[in-house]
């Protein structure tokens, strides 16, 4: 029996493989009929992968699952004097000391990378990848195989000798596709940073390739090249701040929408020692004015209207720069659709005021045959909803008592008031309303209060909840008896409301009638009563993480060490050692923190435990950290401490400036209340 039947007998018959070609290159592939899923193995030495699969010699390999066409992988059957000069560059050995990483490599500003995992086995068996570089100057630029070449560099100190390096050698004048390549070296295996990938495309993009042009060679959607082509937008320190991971994602999205002289505005806030600059979606409706109103809102012809649409490349519509001029555009469409459902035989058209809530529950469905309505429900947002056939609850009442009484149900009587003209009330009535509030400190102090637990069009205040990376610290917080503190003074700020039957509870619905319900409540409570509700619902809804935490802790004099004592959360969190041994000479002695110094931070951190519980020396149970400390410090010159950090910016503020005694009473008096 033949070698090759005993293979057949073992492996049983080949796979039947076809190729189908258009214009000398393969568009699809099929084996035994059938589409199959492609794999690619890339030999890139672990460089990319850090836990790579192993051929059977030991080398180590990255596996791709290929996703998109077979042609994509750019499998030609041209000659090789018709390839593109990318496709087939030249391949020669250059000396190492002739190489150097080419500025177009997407990496090249960074630090020089660890190569220990890649070393061993090109010092034994040598670089089996070539390095793809392109003539600059006097030397060849390195643009895909950054670690491989300072691998080599490592192997040419050892033995003294300069290596011949295998390289794959493209065209000077093809700039675009070496910053091609070296974003698939980059980009297409390990996902690079924002930044990065905006530096290589907007790059290619000013070599001249198209947006779609670059989406369709990396196989991502144009869209997000697009958005990462609208960092170009932003002025040069704002990008810096974002590559060096200052500000996050959702502010620098907003940031796009803004005009220079605004990003402007907002360096200025951000680099002032005295304000804030907003962050997230607070910098969102900074930039927008207030609420951003997106161009789905919009009931007319986005083609005729003449106001400026801002295009935001981070959501699915535009955004109106000029919240006012879209209010008008919309508030004639409004009327339009108002007169077309009166045209139709409706027997009214409601148009509630802007930011008022329909609701169903308050409303019973009716035909327009029945004498049923039309409710107009405009948000704040730009929204506008309309509500066909209903009446009142109170309407619908009053026509089953028509009903049972056996009357004849009276005929539906058109509202004294037409919708402009009502407008025109409510408005003039707000107005007078604002004005007596204005004059009227105690009751805006408990109307403030009520809107704050339940909120409206204009008041959106949410209590903080505990969110964190690490179960531990959840446990740790929510077991402090800072927690159980607020717990108890909360519950007793909400016996007062639930002894006039009214919930305490937070309910974020905006709804009219618990507004005034709660309103209602806190009109029977005294001031001091009112101040303690106040209170509890403050603590509820402080943010945490910034400034105002700081500033609360110094004006109220918070002692720290009666909240919060080092827990094994802490121990098990705190790794930096230089901070630990700034501790450990805090709590001891700088000569004891020397001496432990090349000590491991679990040593390190024994021997702090050990001296807050007194193993061996005077127990000190009432040390706390600096970063822990009413105000905080930082542990480390120069290092960077958030509490230490959100104090320093506000410090000015809060600081004694030399307040008369007239002042100093109010608080206290306001304290004791």
């Amino acid at each position: 029996m033949s070698a090759a039947l005993s293979l057949v007998e073992a492996l049983g018959p080949r796979p039947r493989l076809t190729l189908v070609i258009a214009e000398a290159r393969i568009v699809e592939i099929w084996v035994e009929g059938r589409a199959p899923a492609i794999s690619l193995r890339d030999y890139d030495w672990g460089e990319t992968d850090p836990e790579p699969s192993r051929d059977g010699d030991g080398f180590p390999y990255t596996k791709i699952n290929w996703r998109d066409p077979a042609w994509a992988l750019g499998l030609s059957l041209y000659p090789p004097e018709k390839e593109t000069p990318m496709a087939q560059p030249d391949l020669k050995h250059i000396p190492l000391d002739e190489l150097r990483i080419s500025k177009l490599n997407m990496r090249n500003s960074r630090k020089k990378p660890d190569v220990s995992d890649i070393l061993p086995s090109i010092r034994e068996k040598g670089v089996r990848q070539t390095l793809l570089v392109r003539r600059e100057g006097k030397y060849y630029g390195v643009i895909a195989g950054r670690r491989r070449f300072f691998a080599l560099k490592e192997l040419e100190k050892e033995t003294g000798k300069t290596p011949l390096v295998p390289c794959a050698v493209m065209p000077e004048k093809d700039a675009a596709s070496a910053i091609a390549a070296s974003v698939i070296e980059n980009v297409g295996r390990l996902p690079a940073t924002e930044m990065e990938q905006y530096d290589a495309f907007k790059r290619l993009h000013d070599e001249g390739r198209a947006v779609d042009d670059i989406a369709t060679f990396f196989g991502v959607t144009g869209l997000l090249v697009r958005r990462v082509l609208a960092l170009a937008s932003l002025a040069d320190p704002i990008r810096k701040l974002y590559a060096a991971d200052e500000i996050d994602r959702e502010t620098i999205r907003a940031l796009t929408l803004a005009t220079p002289d605004q990003q402007a505005d907002w360096l200025r806030l951000w680099q002032s020692d005295n304000e804030r600059a907003p962050m997230g979606r607070s910098c969102r409706a900074w930039v927008t004015g207030g609420t951003a109103i997106t161009t789905d809102k919009a009931l007319f012809d986005l083609d005729t209207y003449e106001g400026q649409v801002t295009a935001d490349l981070f959501g699915e519509h535009g955004v109106f720069a000029d919240a006012d001029q879209f209010w008008k555009a919309q508030s004639v469409a409004v009327a339009a659709r108002i007169e077309a459902y009166l045209a139709e035989g409706w027997a009214d058209v409601v148009c509630l005021e802007r930011g008022a809530y329909f609701h169903r529950w308050d409303h019973v469905r009716c035909d327009r045959e029945d004498g049923g309505k039309v409710f107009v429900e405009i948000r704040h947002d730009g929204t506008v909803t309309f509500h066909e056939g209903y009446v009142s609850g109170a309407e619908a009442r009053k026509r089953d008592r028509a009903e049972k009484g056996g009357t004849a149900e009276p005929a539906s009587i058109r509202p004294e008031m037409s919708g402009p003209l009502a407008e025109y009330i409510l408005l003039h009535r707000h107005a007078a309303a604002q004005a007596s509030l204005a004059g009227s400190p105690a009751i805006a102090l408990r109307l403030m209060v009520a809107h704050a637990m339940t909120g409206s069009a204009l008041w959106d205040v949410r209590p903080h909840e505990v969110r964190t990376r690490k179960e531990e610290t959840q446990a740790s917080v929510e077991a402090s008896a800072s927690v159980a503190s607020l717990a108890e003074r909360t519950a007793d700020a909400d016996a007062l409301l639930k002894a006039l039957n009214v919930n305490p509870a937070f309910h974020r619905n905006g709804d009219d009638y618990r507004l005034c319900e709660l309103f209602s409540a806190l009109l029977a409570l005294s001031d001091a009563e009112v101040l303690q509700v106040l209170a509890s619902v403050m603590a509820r809804t402080l943010e945490a993480g910034n400034g105002i935490v700081e500033a609360v802790l110094h004006v109220c004099s918070t002692d720290l060490a009666a909240c919060w004592a080092p827990d094994e959360t802490f121990f098990e969190l705190t790794r930096d050692k230089r901070a630990i041994n700034a501790m450990v000479g805090d709590i001891a002695t700088k000569s004891l923190a020397d001496s432990c110094r090349t000590e491991t931070g679990k040593a390190q951190k024994q021997v702090l435990a050990n001296r807050i519980s007194g193993q061996g020396c005077e127990a000190r149970p009432d040390w706390r950290p600096g970063w822990m400390q009413v105000p905080p410090t930082p542990l480390v010159d120069g290092a960077g401490s958030p509490p230490a950090d959100a104090w320093a910016r506000i410090s000015g503020l809060f600081e004694s400036t030399g307040t008369d005694t007239a002042d100093d009473e109010a608080v206290t008096q306001s304290d004791a209340a």
